[in-house]
């Protein structure tokens, strides 16, 4: 496994990162714990210390996860959890964040019944979350915090002014954010010291390169975490076209998981064997290190939900393609990139 400095800091993750949003189970169908735990754990004993978690995974239940899974391991995971997405039963004032969406138990809702989920970046609010995840964390510091999404009612500065005084108390030790813009990631950056930050990117969703978000993360020694590189599993070439998703899940429901889209990928994915061959990897192993060696301060999460997943994964960590065997990829693979993007528009998470 190799590892890379979060930012300018002295802490050291590994290339490959573990995401948690799959083990607390919410719009995935459940989950089973004792699974979760053994797979955080399987993760640490092959070298992926970077565990990534969110309060509104599973409405905290991923952290509670992850807290159990490292608390006798605490000094080998760097753990990096958010702030800025909350829920309440009743509807807020207008001008206090912004609404992001409703849901409930099962998942997204259009309806107000339950759950209404809110951006907000007010210091009280971060400084109230961070206390409850490190309550379900079993911790007393959080290596890497992160904005979980931007919202208009509060400004940057304000929020950042909150995430460096956290840091000079040691309850956390590093400053991301999350969903940003190029502009939002540079007033991140004049408001303080910004490490890292963690934005949707795969080998067919290339959006940050054309935003110039990546580039502003280069200039500025900004650590970039890539979620959901495998695209939920249609990047892997194992998806099934007509798998049926159970509900719960959402990809029963999400036009990128189609069967005459999933046919396609995989038939795309099929012309890049030479290279997989080349190294001994598979398909999955090929995208996470495509991902991993765009930029020498990548890191790649994975959201893995079993331990058997975890040393193939682990595997990608272990090598960084060559410019010329990305540039192959790209001839090889023969398929046009702005359908894809639009395809692999995410729901904000």
């Amino acid at each position: 496994m190799q590892y890379r400095f979060l930012g300018v800091t002295d802490i050291q993750a590994s290339v490959i990162g573990l995401g948690t949003y799959p083990l607390g189970g919410w719009m995935w169908g459940g989950t089973d714990e004792s699974a979760a735990i053994r797979t955080i754990q399987a993760a640490l004993d092959y070298g992926i210390n970077l565990i990534d978690t969110a309060p509104m995974y599973g409405y905290g239940l991923a952290e509670e996860i992850v807290g159990k899974a490292i608390r006798d391991r605490r000094s080998q995971a760097v753990v990096a959890t958010k702030c800025g997405i909350v829920w309440d039963t009743k509807d807020w004032a207008s001008g206090k964040g912004e609404l992001h969406f409703y849901a409930d138990k099962n998942g997204l809702t259009q309806h107000t019944n339950h759950y209404r989920f809110y951006r907000y970046l007010k210091p009280e609010s971060i400084i109230g979350e961070v206390e409850a995840s490190l309550k379900r964390l079993q911790t007393d510091y959080i290596d890497l915090l992160q904005t979980h999404a931007q919202e208009h009612t509060t400004p940057i500065e304000e929020t950042m002014a909150a995430l460096e005084k956290l840091r000079d108390q040691g309850k956390i030790r590093a400053v991301g954010s999350s969903n940003v813009t190029k502009t939002q990631l540079e007033n991140y950056c004049n408001s303080g010291t910004l490490d890292s930050t963690q934005e949707p990117y795969s080998f067919i969703n290339r959006s940050i390169e054309t935003k110039g978000l990546l580039e502003a993360c280069r200039l500025n020694k900004v650590s970039f975490l890539a979620y959901t590189p495998l695209e939920q599993g249609l990047l892997t070439g194992t998806l099934c076209p007509n798998f049926q998703y159970p509900e719960g899940d959402f990809r029963k429901h999400d036009p990128r998981f189609t069967p005459e889209n999933v046919n396609r990928i995989n038939t795309a994915l099929e012309r890049l064997k030479p290279i997989q061959e080349r190294h001994g990897f598979s398909t999955s192993q090929l995208m996470l290190s495509w991902t991993a060696s765009r930029y020498d301060k990548m890191h790649v999460l994975c959201g893995m939900r079993n331990a058997t997943r975890i040393a193939e994964n682990a595997k990608a960590g272990t090598v960084i393609l060559s410019e010329n065997e990305m540039q192959l990829m790209d001839q090889l693979f023969d398929f046009n990139f702005q359908t894809s993007a639009k395809l692999a528009k995410l729901v904000s998470a």
